[in-house]
């Protein structure tokens, strides 16, 4: 793209300070960021472009007709898909991906993705042009009337809050300097989100390109362990009467899986799971104790917290007078929630997997106390009587009506044997499902940003094309997903996924939240509960069918487990998307 007003540099035509020509090997600095990107390992830039994308766009063929590595620039149609799918391809592979959006619009577009991504301690790279600041007399400078309409005097507080850091790219030779540290900064724990605004005009300048693959100038440091913290947290458990565990996002992999699994069952050692987002035990584990703090709490005289941002609800669950608690994860007091004051005698930074592993390789010096087996015995009984419970309650609910739990149930038996992973945003619940590797299960970011679990998805299968991965999501988590944008997505990357909608026309949670506070009040009693109704329910069947793919309407209890089963050989055979409405009770 030329611009008429263009009087300054010449983007062909580097030159030195004298004016004459320098015989250095350049790229415009659109290019030589995206270079960059590919030399640091980022495989992936979930796009959605602008009218600021000239350089950018100029700087992918100009990098391609060189013969320049650049990572796979993916269009995006709508940018929260992007940020969600840069989000479950994280949690798929553990590479850091990149997201660009055009302006303060595009960017606008990326907050509610940003927000869940800080909170899941999630890194990404996010990118935005913004608007020239120029009138006149540089290349790049404003040209149609959005210029000035986009304009902002602080376009970076649209996500500032939930990034890490952010910078505006002031000078072209600063682009691979900055892509450095961008990167270092969000793979740096805390993890999460960084966020770096393009200037249309410096994008549009040369950029040296002599250093795109060069070693990175820095790198993100390793968390360590404080060993005297360690051994102090393992002295508390192993002289603990009641030692109680929870965990709310996994345990770092399948290493730190296995040692949480060990160090519970040999210690005797309960482990709850209230509102995970990611899995950390086997359900059917016998020190997996629900998802309940009740249950495990009340007697506990020292609690593990594992990652976990609420363990459970002060309002609802108190220690024992003189109990101890100890927090380990990457920022375990979780420095970036203004208001999170739950109890920390002991904090335990480091990540997870590294974590649990040191703290189970102490906890090893340590004689287990014969109330270990007795604790042992007493809660695999409990924990085992309760998993029936539960998996007898779906199995009887099916009888009836659909409900979720019965869904659930369905499809674990359809999904036995498969390699998958479930991503459920107000799904399907974990409970009566057959929950056994630490890549089973993730549930919807704590920040509550919906529309998450679809394109997220759709970025865990982009990772790992080999993995089954299902989205199971309530009617309205599927509207906010902008279903159009992701099934166009799934079509055109050839992301075969299984969507699984449990259509109930109403916002359940918001629903369930006015029972909470008000199980008897007027809403509770009256026939349509306000601001709750989702009625007339959009054909769903007919959204997915306009993007080609297999779709089909369930309305039986009985039908249930043989649709699941059909739709997943579908994504099998024909390698495409298929989706199942399912119509609930509640």
């Amino acid at each position: 793209m030329s611009d008429t007003n263009a009087t300054v540099a010449n983007p062909k035509n580097p030159t030195n300070e004298d004016g004459a020509q320098t015989g250095a090997a350049t790229l415009t600095s659109g290019g030589a960021l995206l270079s960059r990107m590919k030399a640091l390992g980022i495989e992936y830039i979930f796009a959605n472009s602008g009218t600021d994308f000239p350089p950018v766009i100029e700087g992918l063929a100009e990098a391609e007709a060189k013969d320049i590595d650049l990572p796979q620039a993916i269009v995006i149609p709508h940018e929260s898909a992007a940020m969600a799918m840069a989000h479950g391809y994280y949690l798929g592979t553990g590479k850091t991906a990149a997201v660009m959006a055009h302006t303060n619009v595009g960017l606008a577009n990326c907050a509610i993705g940003a927000i869940n991504a800080s909170i899941e301690n999630i890194p990404m790279m996010l990118f935005s042009g913004r608007t020239p600041t120029t009138e006149k007399g540089r290349f790049g400078s404003r040209t149609v009337p959005i210029g000035w309409g986009q304009e902002m005097r602080d376009q970076t507080a649209l996500v500032r809050e939930a990034c890490k850091w952010d910078y505006e790219l002031r000078f072209p030779e600063q682009a691979i300097e900055t892509v450095d540290r961008a990167k270092a900064l969000a793979e740096t724990t805390p993890r999460g989100p960084v966020y770096v605004s393009l200037p249309r005009e410096v994008l549009c300048e040369p950029c040296p390109a002599g250093q795109i693959s060069s070693p990175a100038l820095m790198s993100a440091p390793k968390p360590g362990v404080d060993h005297d913290a360690f051994r102090q947290a393992a002295q508390w458990i192993a002289e603990a009467e009641q030692p109680v565990i929870f965990a709310q996002r996994g345990a770092g992999g399948e290493k730190g899986f296995a040692t949480l699994a060990e160090m519970a069952e040999r210690w005797g050692i309960p482990v709850c799971q209230y509102w995970a987002v990611r899995l950390a035990m086997d359900l059917d584990h016998p020190m997996a104790a629900g998802n309940n703090p009740a249950d495990v709490l009340d007697q506990a005289d020292v609690v593990l917290v594992v990652d976990s941002l609420a363990p459970w609800s002060p309002d609802k669950h108190t220690l024992k007078p003189g109990c101890k608690v100890i927090h380990l994860g990457q920022d375990p007091l979780f420095s970036k929630v203004p208001v999170r004051n739950f109890q920390c005698d002991l904090a335990l930074a480091s990540d997870v997997e590294a974590g649990l592993l040191a703290l189970n390789a102490v906890l090893n010096e340590f004689d287990v106390p014969v109330r270990a087996k007795s604790r042992q015995d007493m809660w695999a009984a409990a924990n085992s009587e309760k998993r029936q419970t539960v998996l007898s309650a779906a199995a009887k609910a099916g009888a009836g009506g659909i409900t979720k739990e019965w869904v659930s149930l369905c499809l674990s038996r359809a999904l036995d044997g498969r390699k998958a992973s479930i991503l459920s945003e107000l799904g399907c619940p974990p409970a009566p499902m057959t929950l056994n590797h630490p890549a089973a299960w993730y549930q919807e970011p704590h920040a509550g940003g919906l529309g998450w679990c679809f394109p997220a998805a759709l970025g865990m299968k982009l990772g790992d094309p080999e993995r089954t991965v299902v989205a199971t999501m309530g009617d309205g988590s599927y509207m906010f997903s902008n279903p159009v944008v992701c099934h166009q997505i799934a079509e055109a990357l050839e992301l075969p996924i299984l969507v699984v909608i449990l259509n109930n026309a109403e916002w359940g949670a918001v629903r369930q939240s006015v029972l909470d506070h008000y199980p008897d009040g007027y809403a509770a009693r009256s026939n349509q509960m306000p601001l709750t109704q989702l009625s007339p329910v959009p054909d769903f069947i007919q959204v997915a069918k306009a993007s080609r793919a297999y779709a089909a309407k369930v309305t039986q209890a009985d039908e249930v487990e043989n649709a699941l089963r059909e739709a997943l050989r579908h994504v099998e055979k024909t390698k495409s998307l298929a989706l199942i409405d399912i119509s609930i009770t509640r």
